[in-house]
């Protein structure tokens, strides 16, 4: 577990066009804004560029920003309208 994390976790890329649950240290849902559509990808890591990815998005590095599981849960719901 990086650095002792309750999970889950939430975060977004900057520009708004990506929302993520990170669900453990190797696992994370995500939301991502295409045109209209927002499409849902599960992702589990298995190899190390990925688990970088994870551990970024945990310590907010490289346009990642925290969000509350309201704003991804507001997310969350839109793909079923």
């Amino acid at each position: 577990m990086i650095l002792n994390t309750p999970f889950p976790v939430y975060r977004k890329l900057a520009n708004g066009k990506s929302f993520y649950k990170i669900i453990n240290d190797t696992s994370f849902l995500e939301l991502q804004l295409m045109g209209t559509k927002i499409l849902r990808y599960k992702v589990t890591a298995k190899q190390y560029p990925e688990l970088l990815r994870i551990k970024d998005m945990i310590e907010l590095m490289h346009g990642f920003e925290e969000i509350s599981e309201e704003e991804f849960a507001v997310m969350h719901n839109k793909i079923y309208f």
